[in-house]
C-alpha cells in the first residue's frame, strides 16, 4: 500500500513488523512494494498461458448440459 494514502493505524502496524524485522519503515514499505510488483507480474505471466488451457474438451456435465439444449 501506498505510505502516503496509509491511516495512522495502518501506519503504526507496519512500523511494528518493520522493527520486528530490523529495518526502518520507509525500506520496509519499499521492499513490500517490490514483492507485490513481483507478484503481479507473476499472476499476469500466469494469465497469459491460460489460454492454452482452455482448449481442452468439456466436462461431463457440460456435455450433458450440451445435449439437453439441442432439439430433438
Amino acid at each position: 500500500m501506498d505510505h502516503r494514502k496509509m491511516t495512522e493505524g495502518q501506519r503504526a502496524y507496519e512500523a511494528k513488523r518493520a522493527k520486528k524485522a530490523g529495518m526502518s519503515l520507509e525500506r520496509w514499505l519499499d521492499q513490500k512494494a517490490k514483492e507485490s510488483a513481483a507478484e503481479r507480474a507473476a499472476a499476469e505471466k500466469t494469465q497469459r498461458s491460460e489460454p492454452a488451457a482452455e482448449k481442452k474438451k468439456p466436462g461431463l456435465l457440460a456435455r450433458l448440459l450440451e445435449k439437453a439444449q439441442k432439439p430433438l
